[in-house]
């Protein structure tokens, strides 16, 4: 079923088309964030080898450092708007932003230069993955979190690994193949903005919360989606400190009824994101330090991403079945485990298929982190809950390529590098079992004439 209708807005209709719509533009929304993970290190190489610019091992660990700083930046301010003023815009801006960044970037001359754009891109993507994780959580489900927010993280991983691949292309067929990388990240964004300001519809959640309550039914009703029409009075009376009700954005997050979550889902969030970025940024050099040559260096990052695509597949539905605390427990774990194998000497094979198994483990854990926060928070501040989540995370994201960059200048990546991630992996397992796990009813606006479910109180359990 398709309606025709005007763009969102305060005097416009909301946008209702074809229902299926919504995961598919937020997965390539984060397709362009797994493209930014993966592309330094993946032109590292060929950058430190480019005769004109000038950039050593040293230099490259700054300019990646740039773009995370703008990253978090971005995810902090970017949830905190979104709550505000409404996720339809705002992932699409952070799109235009970081697509138009990133191929300006492919003409830089100087390292300076370099470091600047990929700052402000940094800003403008660092939006992307809070509100993507907001929305298809939303039109999935609560019961479906972990799940969506699994599923729509595969589109992180394929870029990675698209990214990956470009690369191997590039520094084979190329003399400043890195150039070339950042024009073609710049370009699917005159596909991706036309289809996302025509099918992407705004959170039913968002208009409740701004009290645009008959935009919010007809939204939920087309997309068949439940929300709840007072979901911060349900939180409330779940919390035993009443108080906490008129609170919001950060306020809420760290009030007493939140603060423990919140703080332990930020340490999870820090640990996630160093193991993502360190080792997107600095696992072919450091398989170049192990004597691997530039080819199987640069496919050990493919098959990295590769591998979490397919944990990304189980990960969602075990984080469903057994929540997503117990379940990033063992996926962080796992990751501290096989980290530390890989400074085993392997036969290239043996190498290949345990840095697969790793990549399905390292990446799940923190999309665990990302369907903790989307399912155990209010609709109302879910996207500040994702944005700070990420935000916060961003600062592990900067110490990653920071920490290896740092072994790989020393000459001793290989293999205190894998030591020093495996300890990031263990940490992040401590803080994920520090969590608790918050259930809830919902009361659905699609259906406003439907009965309380069982215990509309939420429960809030240490082991659940």
């Amino acid at each position: 079923m398709s309606t025709t209708t005007t763009a969102p807005g305060r005097t416009g209709r909301p946008v209702l088309r074809g229902r299926a719509w919504v995961a598919p533009l937020c997965w390539f929304a984060v397709f362009l964030d797994g493209f930014d993970a993966v592309v330094l290190g993946a032109i590292m190489p060929m950058l430190t080898s480019d005769p004109d610019m000038g950039i050593d091992n040293a230099t490259g660990t700054v300019i990646a450092t740039a773009g995370l700083v703008g990253m978090m930046i971005g995810a902090l301010g970017m949830g905190w708007l979104t709550d505000r003023f409404g996720r339809r815009r705002l992932l699409i801006g952070a799109v235009i932003a970081f697509s138009v960044l990133t191929f300006v970037t492919g003409f830089a001359q100087d390292a300076f230069t370099i470091g600047l754009l990929r700052f402000l891109a940094g800003v403008g993507l660092g939006g992307c993955l809070p509100t993507g994780i907001s929305m298809v959580t939303e039109f999935a489900g609560h019961r479906k979190g972990s799940n969506a927010t699994t599923l729509m993280m595969t589109g992180y991983h394929v870029g990675a690994v698209a990214t990956a691949l470009l690369a191997i292309w590039a520094a084979a067929n190329t003399v400043t193949g890195w150039r070339e990388m950042f024009f073609l990240g710049g370009m699917p964004a005159l596909v991706l903005v036309p289809l996302m300001w025509r099918f992407l519809p705004e959170s039913p959640d968002f208009l409740l919360s701004k009290g645009r309550v008959e935009e919010a039914r007809t939204v939920a009703a087309h997309y068949g989606v439940e929300v709840d029409e007072e979901p911060e009075r349900a939180f409330a009376d779940a919390s035993p400190e009443s108080a906490d009700a008129p609170r919001q954005g950060a306020a809420l997050l760290l009030s007493g009824a939140y603060r423990r979550n919140t703080v332990f889902m930020w340490l999870a969030s820090f640990m996630g994101l160093l193991l993502v970025y360190g080792l997107n940024t600095w696992l072919p050099q450091i398989m170049r330090a192990a004597d691997y040559d530039l080819g199987n260096a640069l496919g050990f990052l493919v098959v990295l991403n590769a591998g979490a695509v397919a944990g990304l597949l189980i990960a969602g539905r075990v984080g469903d079945a057994i929540t997503p605390r117990n379940a990033g427990i063992l996926w962080f774990i796992g990751s501290a485990l096989l980290l530390a194998a890989l400074a085993i000497k392997l036969p290239l094979l043996g190498i290949y298929a345990m840095i697969f198994i790793t990549g399905c483990f390292v990446f799940s854990a923190q999309n665990l982190v990302y369907a903790f926060a989307a399912t155990n928070y209010p609709p109302k501040v879910r996207g500040t809950a994702l944005g700070m989540a990420a935000g916060v995370g961003r600062l592990g994201a900067i110490s990653g390529p920071i920490m290896g960059g740092t072994l790989v200048a020393a000459g001793i990546a290989y293999p205190w590098g894998f030591f020093g991630f495996a300890l990031a992996g263990a940490l992040g397992g401590v803080a994920m079992s520090g969590m608790r796990t918050v259930r809830r009813g919902r009361r659905s606006a699609a259906r406003p004439d439907a009965g309380p479910v069982a215990d509309q109180r939420e429960r809030t359990t240490a082991g659940a």
